[in-house]
């Protein structure tokens, strides 16, 4: 009995013997690729849905629109502002230069902005091209939930829970704070600052406001991690030591 005859008739392979369906899955995705070089304006709006789904969920560039974080950040400045950073159970720690969106903290009105103008407007800021919308804002943390945060000590310092605090990273010739407050930063909030203290709004100008001047943590777009603009100024942006050994905050069991 021909056994080895048989069997090959009852299973016949499925791979066709001629055609393109014979290359390989990988073969076939390249070949496909390639041929989207004949196709630039499907290559083009590819590579702007891509850009625009890691702007939202990774890695956004944003466009520094104001001097209150020099010599930090410079107008015109892009940084990359990291999206994951506080995804999956981390939170902002002091020292952190932070993106996030002042409604209802800093900005207590809708902005007027044509619907239009505004998803084009939106849309070039998610690519690093044009200004960020009014409500957002780039600050540094001071201070985290529990805080208290005081200006300032017999030496010009802030001070948190009751430790001074000496911000190198502050622009030349600028007090820590012209403003005196002492505010216990409640949990869930942030207590944020410019590095150039006299040309920063920040949380000092909003004390009387509604929430106090903190801004919610569920409000924070990102942290910013890197300067990628220009390329003279390519350079992270690391948390500064000054902020190390400050205590917990009373009461908590940190």
């Amino acid at each position: 009995m021909d056994t080895d005859a048989k069997l090959s008739e009852r299973d016949p392979s499925p791979a066709p013997t001629t055609g393109p369906e014979q290359r390989s899955r990988s073969a076939r995705f390249l070949a496909g690729i390639a041929g989207l070089r004949h196709r630039p304006a499907t290559l083009l709006a590819l590579c702007l849905v891509f850009l625009l789904l890691l702007s939202n969920f990774v890695m956004q560039p944003f466009l520094i629109p104001s001097s209150s974080m020099e010599n930090t950040l410079r107008i015109g400045d892009r940084v990359l502002v990291n999206k994951l950073a506080y995804r999956f159970g981390g939170e902002p720690r002091r020292g952190d230069v932070v993106v996030f969106d002042g409604t209802g903290s800093f900005v207590h009105r809708e902005p007027g902005e044509n619907p239009v103008t505004g998803l084009l407007r939106g849309a070039g800021a998610a690519l690093g091209l044009a200004r960020p919308a009014e409500t957002d804002y780039v600050k540094r943390v001071i201070g985290v939930g529990g805080d208290r945060v005081t200006c300032c000590d017999k030496r010009g310092r802030i001070k948190v829970n009751g430790k001074p605090v000496t911000e190198g990273m502050l622009h030349p010739g600028d007090a820590p704070s012209s403003v005196a407050f002492d505010i216990v930063v409640p949990e869930g909030k942030l207590w944020v600052m410019g590095d150039h203290r006299a040309r920063s709004r920040d949380s000092r100008d909003h004390l009387g406001e509604p929430g106090g001047g903190t801004v919610p943590l569920d409000k924070v777009i990102g942290r910013a991690d890197w300067i990628s603009w220009p390329v003279s100024r390519w350079t992270t942006l690391d948390r500064p030591r000054s902020y190390d050994g400050i205590p917990a905050p009373a009461g908590s069991h940190g």
